[in-house]
């Protein structure tokens, strides 16, 4: 298997480097269940280079950096020289000029990560860029969708929501097609792309007729950051012919699941009573994203010490 020398976009991943990744994260999740440390990359630095909010994905790559046993470094755009207009690549080279191990990058533009990959020797790992794509988050997802349901290979996935902006379905539809899951996508027509075939998925402009057949129902935000205009009438409007509300959520099979990337708007793309449903796997997205991106982190800044790990543990 070729050698992970960045993680930049999951349409660039093999079948064989997915399965590496998620196969790596299911030998860490025990061990991070348990609260240990797999100390893989004791005395290195991975820096946090993030321009947009964050929550969940900054704090689980801060978490999975420490537990692989390196220090980490958060880098506050709002109060760095960005402000004085610093570019993003001499902020970079200037990161890179202390010797750091990896930079993570959350940028608003989408191939921000790409553009600082062919400009500094430190490994780039894509933490968002836009609404290009974002990897680590549709690995965690499948990772999720494999743990609580098995392969994903011939399993149906409906994503649900603002498609037409969403990085994150872009990785999704990129990881389940290589893996062999069916997809489908469904969004009012101004929310999916001007030719939703060409994502090479079934599309439909309502859920009704989705939601009977799915395995993972996976609901999207409104990416009304990333929109130049209003695209739908009123968010009353979207969640009450859009929104995964409990009575579309009975249309749901018996065993289905149900996930959301995150930050939720309660009351819109899903009801409360289904947010925290029995359907709901959420907060099990939010764990794993710090096993997976272990495993990202490990497989690019140490990956003869992680085969090393894998090997003796296969021995063991």
């Amino acid at each position: 298997m070729e050698r992970l020398r960045n993680l930049l976009s999951a349409s660039e991943l093999s079948r064989e480097q997915i399965r590496f990744l998620l196969s790596t994260a299911v030998k860490m999740a025990p061990q991070v269940r348990d609260g240990d440390t797999i100390p893989l990359l004791q005395g290195k630095t991975i820096v946090n280079l993030f321009f947009e909010n964050s929550t969940r994905t900054r704090t689980s790559f801060e978490l999975a950096t420490r537990k692989l046993g390196a220090g980490t470094l958060n880098f506050a755009a709002s109060t760095s020289s960005t402000s004085k207009g610093e570019t993003l690549i001499d902020t970079a080279k200037n990161i890179e000029a202390m010797r750091p191990h990896a930079i993570v990058v959350r940028h608003a533009s989408a191939g921000s990560p790409q553009t600082l990959a062919g400009s500094i020797g430190v490994p780039v790992i894509n933490a968002g860029d836009g609404f290009h794509e974002h990897p680590t988050q549709g690995l965690l997802d499948v990772f999720t969708i494999e743990e609580k349901l098995g392969s994903v290979e011939g399993k149906r996935v409906v994503i649900l929501g603002d498609i037409a902006h969403s990085r994150v379905a872009r990785s999704n539809i990129h990881i389940l097609r290589k893996l062999g899951a069916s997809v489908a996508v469904c969004a009012p027509p101004t929310l999916l792309p001007p030719h939703p075939e060409t994502l090479g998925v079934d599309f439909a402009y309502r859920p009704e007729s989705l939601l009977g057949d799915a395995d993972v129902v996976m609901a999207l935000r409104i990416q009304l950051e990333r929109q130049n205009r209003m695209q739908i009438p009123s968010i009353a409007e979207y969640s009450k012919f859009w929104g995964l509300n409990q009575e579309r959520a009975k249309l749901l099979k018996k065993g289905a699941i149900i996930l959301h990337p995150g930050p939720i708007n309660r009351g819109v793309e899903l009801d409360p009573e289904v947010a925290d449903g029995p359907h709901s796997v959420i907060l099990d997205q939010v764990f794993n994203g710090v096993i997976i991106r272990m495993a990202v982190l490990a497989a690019i800044c140490a990956p003869d010490a992680l085969q090393s790990w894998l090997q003796k543990g296969s021995n063991s």
